[in-house]
């Protein structure tokens, strides 16, 4: 008896148990996971932006101490501990941070500025200079309490102004004198004291050179009349 072909491929096909044999799938090998490219590309953001961090953590107090002023200061002042106060400031340029006074060290003694100074403004070691150098002659003046500008402090340019006292034999109104325009105040002590308030506080002004030769005649005004401080708008 003749077997046809193609009864003899299923024949072969069988098993001995009489159940076809199914063919093994073919599995494709998937790409290594390492070399995927969006992998590759987190990796390098985020170790650029563990490094910028550390970067930026590293200059974090990558700043120096600078002294600035509290107040105005004018041209021929002193300037001292009561007058600065420290700043920290980050410079791009160390020859910038140059330009300023450190805080490291106290002011030096006996310095005035050489130009008007504003509040806030950092104390430029340009603007600063000698009181012997620079020289002036402090004058002391006593004056009422409340003929003292609330804003009158060290740096302000006041007009001292006196008004005679008034005599027996005055038939009218004195007339103000104004014996010092544009001078720098040096000093105010605080008015009042421990033992109580007092009614006249003692302002120092700085006299210029040029304006040396009307000491007398202010203060013989001043010591038989009664003094009265102007400041000068802004200043």
């Amino acid at each position: 008896m003749l077997v046809e072909p193609t009864m003899m491929a299923d024949v072969s096909a069988t098993t001995r148990t009489g159940v076809p044999e199914m063919s093994p799938v073919a599995r494709r090998h998937d790409r290594a996971v390492w070399r995927d490219p969006r992998l590759i590309i987190g990796i390098v953001l985020v170790a650029g932006s563990v490094l910028l961090g550390a970067r930026l953590l590293a200059h974090a107090d990558d700043s120096v101490s600078v002294w600035a002023l509290r107040h105005d200061l004018a041209k021929g002042a002193r300037v001292g501990s009561d007058d600065v106060v420290p700043r920290h400031v980050r410079f791009f340029d160390a020859a910038d941070a140059d330009r300023y006074v450190s805080a490291a060290a106290s002011v030096p003694a006996s310095s005035v500025v050489t130009r008007d100074l504003g509040a806030g403004e950092l104390l430029p070691r340009a603007a600063l200079g000698s009181a012997a150098a620079h020289h002036v002659v402090e004058v002391p003046f006593s004056v009422a309490t409340d003929a003292v500008p609330a804003s009158v402090r060290p740096g302000a340019v006041v007009d001292v102004w006196v008004t005679p006292r008034a005599s027996a034999t005055d038939t009218g109104p004195q007339r103000a004198v104004r014996v010092f325009d544009d001078v720098t105040v040096v000093a105010v002590p605080a008015a009042g004291s421990s033992l109580g308030p007092t009614s006249s506080r003692q302002v120092v002004v700085a006299v210029p050179p040029g304006k040396e030769t009307a000491l007398p005649a202010a203060l013989s005004r001043a010591a038989t009349g009664t003094v009265v401080l102007v400041k000068q708008d802004g200043r």
